[in-house]
């Protein structure tokens, strides 16, 4: 047998369905949308630092290369004044001493001075303050040309150079192929007199450039704004070429380095791949490195170098999470309120459609001083209301009714008696009244058949055929006035028996009728 389920509970739980639904797909979209607003937020966030890095460090690189350009001036400076120092002398005219007097009273670190030896084809150092200078070979390093076309006037290619013409070249700051024990830095100018066969090399060590720009460099700049914002985890200025080919570490010029300025702890094998891919364009993804969620982003910087920023995923969507986990859980408090408001609404809505439902469950039964009493002030009231006037008219209805059924049914049992009594009286009636008509009827044919009998005599007279022609007539009309006499008596009879019967069948219906009546209660 199938269980009734009630229209509270299909309500409630349909209502419950509905919300659930609700709650679940608004769920998954807002958590899809905050995804995305995440993902995109976190991207214009690390946008927005990657180009304050950039700007950063292009004003940086501007100062640098300003400061850079001024040393070199200095130093293509000094390289003149040493030719004027010098007094015009040739090559092999020119002393170490004299050069160690030149070097201490301009504050350089060392003076080469250097020579093509064409027997060799070659460009050599010939005399220098530094004795491991002597014999440096320009052609051993791969940079003899350049040298030559120097000393030819010729304006020589050189990458990387930070100064050039046709008789100076100022490199940036590279390794000494002199000092092969302890390896050192220094920034060299080489400088070709217009009358001289020779180059004057004036050098000053790394860390007095460093010294130069170590308030404006990108190390300065990218320390700064790592320690200002704890969302940035690292950032490095990258050589990917030197990614891609590591050997490029190990030659004098250009000096060349993966990691040029910042960190690059957190590198990947990921990372290493973009690194040394072919084509190197701005690309930015989520990395994890030791169970940290890193943003990293890649940002070109000009044909060699690449920025990279590794900033702390976590911090930058924690607010945004929290954010929109403050509001799938406000939908879902909300939703559960309209699912307690909801239910406690129908509930009393509930309530007052059974007080009707038992009602008319009530007045199923027969029970007609069934009443419901509702106080919403809605439609359910006005249809209690209704269904009570609708009670008090049955019930003035089904008493009348029972009264008239009670009166009839008297009023039958006593037809019905009488009609018995009737036909009794009239079948006696009837019967004596056709005995006393068949017995007159016999009577007249008697008297009218010697009546005829005796005018038979006479019948050749007129005037008794006419009287015999009436004789007849009037037999006729006897016997068909004693037939109607006999025909009414028997048509009544058979009405009374009729009246008699349907006397009775009223008795039986009026006593069906007060049967079903009292089923009902008044």
């Amino acid at each position: 047998m199938n269980k009734t389920i009630t229209l509270r509970r299909k309500f409630l739980i349909r209502l419950l369905s509905v919300l659930i639904i609700i709650a679940v797909f608004t769920g998954v979209v807002q958590i899809y949308m905050m995804n995305q607003q995440i993902i995109s937020q976190t991207k214009q966030q690390a946008e927005a630092i990657a180009n304050n890095v950039l700007r950063g460090i292009k004003q940086t690189d501007e100062g640098t290369q300003s400061i850079e350009h001024q040393i070199d001036l200095k130093l293509v400076s000094y390289a003149k004044h040493i030719e004027t120092l010098l007094e015009g002398k040739s090559a092999d005219q020119i002393t170490r001493s004299e050069l160690l007097k030149i070097r201490d009273a301009l504050g350089l670190t060392g003076i080469t001075i250097f020579q093509e030896d064409k027997s060799k084809d070659d460009v050599i150092g010939v005399v220098a303050t530094e004795e491991q200078e002597v014999g440096f070979s320009f052609k051993k390093f791969g940079y003899y040309e350049v040298a030559k076309r120097l000393l030819n006037g010729q304006e020589p290619s050189l990458p990387d150079a930070t100064y050039i013409d046709k008789h100076t070249i100022v490199l940036s700051i590279a390794q000494s192929g002199s000092h092969e024990d302890s390896p050192l830095f220094f920034k060299y100018a080489y400088y070709v007199p217009e009358t001289k066969d020779y180059m004057i090399n004036p050098y000053i060590q790394a860390n007095e450039v460093h010294n130069f720009t170590a308030n404006v460099g990108p190390n300065t700049t990218i320390n700064e704004l790592v320690t200002e914002n704890n969302i940035v985890k690292e950032i490095a200025i990258l050589n990917p070429a030197v990614f891609a080919d590591p050997s490029l570490e190990e030659q004098l010029y250009p000096p060349l380095r993966k990691i040029e300025s910042g960190n690059f702890n957190l590198q990947t094998d990921k990372d290493l791949e973009l690194l040394t891919g072919k084509k190197m364009n701005k690309t930015s993804y989520i990395d994890k490195v030791d169970g940290l969620k890193v943003y990293k982003m890649f940002l070109p910087l000009d044909e060699n170098r690449v920025i990279y920023l590794a900033l702390d995923y976590g911090e930058m969507s924690g607010p945004l999470y929290r954010h929109s986990y403050i509001l799938i859980i406000s939908g879902l408090l909300s939703l559960l309120v309209l699912f307690l408001l909801t239910a406690r609404f129908f509930n009393r809505i509930y309530v007052n459609i059974q007080k009707i439902k038992d009602q008319i469950k009530l007045l199923e039964d027969g029970d007609l001083t069934a009443k419901s009493k509702v106080d919403d002030g809605s439609e359910l009231e006005k249809l209690s209301q209704s269904t009570n006037r609708m009670v008090d008219q049955l019930n003035i209805l089904v008493t009348d009714t029972q009264e008239q059924a009670s009166k009839t049914q008297k009023l039958s049992i006593l037809l019905e008696a009488e009609a018995s009594q009737s036909v009794e009286k009239l079948y006696a009636v009837s019967t004596e009244a056709t005995m006393k008509a068949r017995d007159q009827l016999f009577e007249i044919t008697t008297f009218l058949d010697e009546v005829v009998d005796v005018l038979e005599e006479y019948k050749e007279n007129e005037a008794v055929l006419s009287v015999i022609d009436k004789v007849e007539q009037m037999r006729d009309v006897a016997n068909e006035r004693t037939s109607i006499a006999t025909d009414i008596t028997i048509t009544l009879s058979d009405l009374l028996n009729s009246l008699h019967n349907q006397s009775s069948d009223l008795s039986e219906i009026s006593n069906t009728l007060l049967d079903q009546m009292s089923k009902f209660k008044l």
